[in-house]
């Protein structure tokens, strides 16, 4: 068995890289000026307001172990989290999770209404590949930066995160198998967090075998960080989340603690994040920043 990371001695790094995604996200924030101010304060609503930062975090470890330039990472993680954030307006609309808080704070539609907030989602998207396609450093070379957007936008398409958020409707009010709930949590949530991990490496001169083994990590880790929201929402209240704690119920939805029962998660959870350890050991030092935020997914509290 493979023993949970210890606290990443360079944790100060992602503090740093916090800060720096969060500084580039305002940058972007403010290269809009002939957007109207009606979905400017929506956008930098969505997008600055508090949020873990997990998979712009995921990138800069990726970056890590590639020893890639931070700023080739930099248009990555924003793109990603803009992607999120976009995501996350949409999930939380009346028509689909009717959900009235998010991080804490009343939700894009219910601060701005409905139709801006399905406006602030669509804006959000369409920066996230604005940045992709204009970052100076990225355009030094065309073609994995065209690999790098082609990603993102399969991940982020019907085939993935799209994609998930239908099935997820469509379960609602059934009994579905643990096959068809992993499917689900795969597109609508693990995809962009394995494009997180791996779109950095499209930069990076590696042999099969790394790439294989990030890959299966990236799609372990990902399952991981989707079982534990549902665990959380089962077991936390709403002040601790920051979001709806009954939310999953209201909607009958099936989630793994529904399924599996509380117990039995948790040992799923754990059985992932092993396997997704062990995917890292062939990739040395350079993984320690993966190691410890799949640390912090598998421990998480809110």
């Amino acid at each position: 068995m493979i023993t949970r990371s210890q606290p990443y001695s360079l944790q100060e790094n992602f503090e740093f890289y916090i800060q720096r995604v969060n500084t580039y996200l305002k940058k972007i924030m403010g290269d809009n000026p002939d957007a109207p101010y009606g979905l400017i304060e929506p956008m930098r609503y969505a997008v600055l307001g508090p949020g873990k930062r997990v998979r712009p975090l995921l990138t800069y470890a990726s970056a890590e172990l590639f020893q890639l330039d931070m700023k080739l990472a930099d248009p990555i993680a924003t793109a990603v989290e803009l992607v999120h954030a976009y995501s996350l307006i949409h999930d939380d609309l009346p028509a689909m999770d009717d959900d009235d808080l998010r991080r804490g704070r009343a939700t894009t539609h219910k601060k701005f209404g409905e139709a801006v907030a399905i406006l602030t989602g669509d804006a959000l998207q369409a920066v996230a590949f604005k940045v992709l396609c204009t970052d100076p450093f990225l355009s030094k070379n065309p073609i994995t930066q065209i690999q790098v957007i082609s990603l993102l936008a399969r991940v982020a398409g019907p085939s993935g995160m799209v994609g998930g958020q239908l099935l997820d409707l469509e379960a609602e009010g059934h009994m579905i198998d643990e096959s068809s709930l992993e499917n689900i949590h795969q597109r609508k949530t693990g995809q962009l967090i394995k494009a997180a991990i791996m779109m950095p490496s499209k930069l990076a001169n590696s042999s099969e075998n790394t790439m294989e083994n990030l890959d299966k990590f990236a799609s372990n880790i990902g399952l991981v960080f989707q079982i534990m929201d549902d665990l959380l929402e089962a077991e936390q209240n709403t002040t601790t989340l920051g979001k709806n704690a009954q939310s999953d119920i209201r909607k009958e939805k099936s989630t793994y603690p529904s399924l599996l029962g509380i117990s039995e998660t948790r040992n799923r959870a754990d059985e992932l994040y092993e396997d997704a350890m062990d995917y890292l050991e062939s990739l040395g030092e350079n993984a320690a920043g993966l190691r410890w935020v799949a640390n912090y997914i598998i421990e998480r509290d809110r």
